[in-house]
């Protein structure tokens, strides 16, 4: 358990690590090729050709821009070290619900739980899976959110309504995913449980003691 919580933190210090470079190096170059772009369109000759490509081009940019604070948000979300698991989660709910048009309800905690930097890791990364196994296959309408933040134990519910589990021999990315995760929340010494809901679509439920016993 020790050499696994060791590779899980050199993973995430790594994720952090070239998520801030992509931000202080690709970033900061995409926005300084913006801001020349303005300047070089006031300089143009109002021609609708070349205002036409000049505006071609801003859009790429933009897109590019866009992409790299998504890919920055996959790799290390900063919300998770300065305001805390419960922005950080709701940063990815909100977000996931306005890309795919989905509603994402959420119920966190209105004051920030207390826990270890690795539960709180942990349990971003199980929203993460979460939201993408739904995105590939659940093709559901409506999403919940919700963290438990108990005396002995922090709990993460993601609920959707959707289609159910995939075949078991149909994901194996789903699989594979979720068994790395089922680890992590062990080595933690937490539980991992992905179900059929109540009625419809699957739950997956991450639990994490706050006085782990020892592994």
């Amino acid at each position: 358990s020790e050499l696994l919580a060791h590779v899980n933190d050199c993973w995430d210090d790594e994720r952090r690590a070239l998520a801030r470079q992509l931000h202080d190096s690709l970033g900061s170059s995409l926005t300084a090729l913006t801001m020349h772009l303005s300047l070089l369109e006031r300089q143009l000759p109002a021609t609708p050709a070349l205002l036409d490509r000049s505006g071609q081009m801003k859009q790429l940019l933009l897109k590019l821009v866009d992409q790299n604070r998504q890919m920055q948000l996959k790799l290390w979300n900063d919300k998770l070290e300065f305001l805390g698991l419960c922005a950080a989660l709701g940063e990815v709910a909100t977000q996931f619900g306005e890309r795919l048009a989905i509603m994402v309800r959420r119920s966190l905690p209105e004051d920030e739980p207390v826990y270890p930097r690795r539960h709180g890791v942990a349990l971003l990364r199980a929203l993460e899976e979460a939201l993408s196994n739904i995105a590939a296959h659940a093709q559901a309408s409506e999403v919940d959110v919700i963290l438990d933040d108990g005396e002995d134990a922090l709990m993460l519910t993601v609920k959707d309504n959707g289609v159910g589990l995939p075949p078991q021999d149909a994901a194996p990315a789903v699989k594979h995913g979720l068994r790395a995760l089922r680890e992590r929340l062990h080595q933690l010494g937490g539980t991992l449980t992905v179900a059929p809901g109540e009625s419809n679509g699957t739950t997956l439920t991450a639990i994490l003691p706050r006085n782990p016993a020892p592994q």
